[in-house]
């Protein structure tokens, strides 16, 4: 395995990419979807079977993270990936989304972020220099700047000034990041859903020579034709020859879309908090599992499936389960979730390299289309 991070291209087809990023503790096969791990762990999920589904890289959260248990624990346990029993690859975003989704009470200064822990109320302080340390802790292979995510829609003076102070603290993060051999800061595309905004950050963040970039600050509200048209402007604008991360997306319809404009790499809590509600991704487009309609039908909810959460449970059983609030019916949903979106993320790849991208598209969106099968 290499001791350097490096990341190359091994297919296209139009704009779509078939990739992979190469670091010591593995290979990340792209378009890769990375299962959400927020506070260490992927819920209701053993890391073995997150693994055996085909996941290369977790993401974790540095907000959560070091409010609890702390990242100076964690790294004093071995760091996370000892911690948590995962020695693959993981992300670790820079906490600033959450302390704007979650604390109420906030400022944000050149400096950085004062905020209350949404759990007990403590006091807290983020600087760009303070989230690259807290990743550091955690041992996070790919660690992400801080930034400021602006929720849509809003005022075009207002979404400038926050992405200006991201490419500030971009140059900040990547000052206190330093060289981490076999280990990489991302920066983040911002600007709202202003065109030339969008495109101001992604030249001044390329001119940063960073070893990758995500695209934030969508799928925060705004109409998913406005996202694509983001990612449009976007991309162009960023390195060929580095990872393209699309944070926080998304339903596997945006994935696809999204892999079509050459995006790369993606993370969405979708699939598991889906599981823990009842509702099942499968080729056939979204299952509500509360609906009676599944009470007394014998067949699973997808025979094909290589998943035994799809294929080997009736869907009597597991209306049954989320009905009753059983653990174990979030269990199988959110395993049936997750092997569903690492299969989606499969088939992409193989239709890249097979040169057939826009046919595969077109059949899985034709399956979603067609939705489920008729009720008994």
């Amino acid at each position: 395995m290499s001791t350097e991070f490096s990341f190359k291209i091994l297919a296209t087809d139009g704009k779509a990419r078939r990739g992979e990023i190469t670091m010591p503790r593995g290979t990340i096969r792209t378009p890769a979807f990375m299962p959400v791990g927020t506070g260490g762990t992927v819920k209701t999920m053993y890391m073995g079977q997150v693994r055996d589904l085909g996941a290369d890289i977790i993401l974790g959260n540095t907000y959560h993270l070091m409010l609890r248990p702390g990242a100076e624990r964690v790294a004093k346990l071995g760091g996370l990936h000892e911690f948590a029993r995962w020695p693959h690859p993981i992300l670790t975003d820079s906490g600033g989304f959450q302390v704007m989704s979650l604390s109420k009470l906030r400022k944000i200064t050149e400096q950085g972020v004062t905020f209350r822990s949404h759990i007990d109320g403590a006091p807290y302080e983020m600087s760009p220099e303070r989230s690259i340390e807290i990743q550091g802790l955690l041992d996070s292979d790919i660690q992400m700047q801080l930034d400021e995510c602006t929720a849509l829609p809003a005022k075009e003076r207002e979404i400038e000034r926050a992405m200006e102070l991201s490419l500030r603290w971009a140059e900040r993060c990547k000052t206190a990041f330093g060289d981490q051999p076999g280990k990489a800061m991302f920066g983040i595309v911002q600007g709202g859903d202003i065109p030339h905004l969008r495109v101001r950050s992604a030249r001044a963040l390329s001119d940063l020579g960073l070893k990758g970039y995500a695209v934030g600050g969508l799928a925060v509200g705004e109409p998913q034709v406005v996202m694509l048209d983001m990612l449009d402007l976007t991309c162009p604008e960023l390195p060929v020859e580095k990872p393209r991360y699309l944070m926080g997306v998304g339903t596997p319809d945006d994935i696809v879309k999204s892999v079509a404009r050459g995006i790369d790499m993606f993370d969405c809590v979708m699939p598991t908090r889906a599981g823990r509600h009842g509702l099942a991704y499968t080729r056939r487009g979204k299952i509500n599992l509360r609906n009676a309609r599944h009470a007394d039908d014998h067949r699973p909810l997808d025979e094909e499936s290589d998943c035994p959460a799809a294929r080997d449970y009736s869907r009597a059983y597991l209306h049954h389960l989320v009905r009753s609030q059983e653990a174990l019916g979030a269990m199988l949903l959110t395993w049936n979730n997750l092997s569903y979106y690492q299969s989606l993320m499969q088939g992409l790849r193989d239709a890249i390299e097979q040169g057939r991208f826009a046919d595969h598209v077109a059949e899985v969106s034709e399956g979603w289309a067609r939705g489920d099968i008729p009720a008994l």
